[in-house]
């Protein structure tokens, strides 16, 4: 069994039971969002129990009741800049990303059954912990999303990858607008896989460390059994609104995305609207030409082209407003530059596509 360091101790623990190993997330005051500490420490424990032959599975799951993984710990990346390197790019801000995408990718391959627990907040580098993995599973209280253009960013983790894998367009609809995913909404997307009521996962997770692994491969033991647990998740809203979004969010450009949406009239077209408004115009554009691009790509150039993009960012002037209106002074009023998507130019998206100086993200 793993013996946790201090830091592991703080923020994140794992332990074996019966065949499974279980990692905790436990920064609850903080939604379980991701350190570079936490993920430093959760890598080489997932490459270990990969080759023991004593762990037949890994659960993840996260502490507190709130949320699973509200996402990577941005802030600290924003503070290790603006702070702490004179509005430079930070040892953090390239480290940060390198070492998240490089866990995202194990998790992709994960050889034995990956389980994670989308109980509670599910957003950004949440997702990246849980939608690389086999089982995914939902409660009433899951909410999940992408929410990365309301900060300036754009959809990573695999994104480029993932949203590409949901049906029809609603993976661009996903990624523009940040749009909150229920339980029903997540299975319908692909970004969930069953549905386990809250009060039945301590039942679910005690039987999954009492299986007998005899009994069949370890995906198969796993899958009847949290399949004896799950049930119907409901009606997703998103299906009644999919051929909107298939018709408006197949388009080319953000421009076309929103002159359709105004064709289209109607409550959801004018939701949709509302909240594109308010999202960062770079992002938007930088976004939907992420997810062009990312179109059949293996995740590891998919991950390697994220990566790209952040280094862009963090030069750039979105990211570091959106943290600010968001997490920072709370005002929730971005000064978007430019503020304008007509002023948006094609080299001001394609920058994000070159490579950063410091080289491009690798994998050993």
């Amino acid at each position: 069994m793993t013996q946790p360091s201090d830091i592991q101790q703080q923020d994140i623990s794992f332990t074996v039971e019966g065949g499974v190993g279980i990692v905790s997330l436990n920064r609850p005051r903080a939604l379980n969002a991701l350190t570079l500490e936490m993920i430093r420490a959760f890598d080489p424990q997932l490459a270990a129990w990969e080759t023991d032959p004593a762990v037949k599975a890994v659960l993840i799951r996260g502490e507190g009741g709130k949320a699973f993984c509200a996402g990577g710990d941005v802030r600290a990346v924003w503070k290790s800049i603006v702070e702490d390197n004179g509005g430079k790019p930070s040892a953090l801000s390239r480290d940060f990303f390198i070492s998240e995408y490089r866990l995202n990718r194990r998790i992709h391959h994960f050889s034995k059954p990956y389980i994670a627990l989308l109980d509670g907040i599910t957003m950004g580098g949440g997702v990246g912990l849980s939608r690389h993995g086999a089982f995914r599973i939902v409660t009433e209280t899951s909410m999940i999303a992408m929410p990365e253009t309301a900060i300036g960013l754009f959809p990573d983790v695999g994104g480029s990858w993932f949203l590409n894998e949901c049906p029809g367009w609603t993976g661009y609809y996903l990624a523009l607008t940040g749009a909150r995913l229920d339980a029903a909404d997540a299975i319908y997307t692909e970004m969930a896989t069953h549905f386990v009521p809250q009060a039945k996962l301590p039942e679910m997770q005690a039987a999954l460390c009492a299986a007998d692994w005899s009994a069949g491969t370890a995906k198969a033991v796993v899958r009847k059994i949290v399949q004896s647990f799950a049930d119907a998740a409901g009606q997703p809203k998103l299906a009644a609104n999919r051929a909107i979004i298939d018709i408006c969010f197949q388009k080319d450009s953000v421009p076309a995305i929103l002159a359709a949406l105004e064709a289209q009239g109607g409550a959801f077209a004018h939701e949709a609207l509302e909240t594109l408004a308010h999202r960062s115009p770079t992002s938007m554009c930088v976004s939907l030409e992420q997810l062009r691009r990312g179109r059949g790509l293996s995740i590891e150039a998919a991950l390697a082209m994220e990566y790209r993009m952040t280094q862009a960012c963090m030069r750039g002037h979105d990211f570091f407003e959106g943290i600010r209106a968001v997490l920072v002074d709370k005002d929730h009023a971005p000064k978007w530059q430019p503020a304008r998507l007509q002023d948006v130019t094609q080299e001001l998206v394609e920058g994000h596509f070159a490579a950063p100086e410091g080289g491009d993200l690798r994998f050993d």
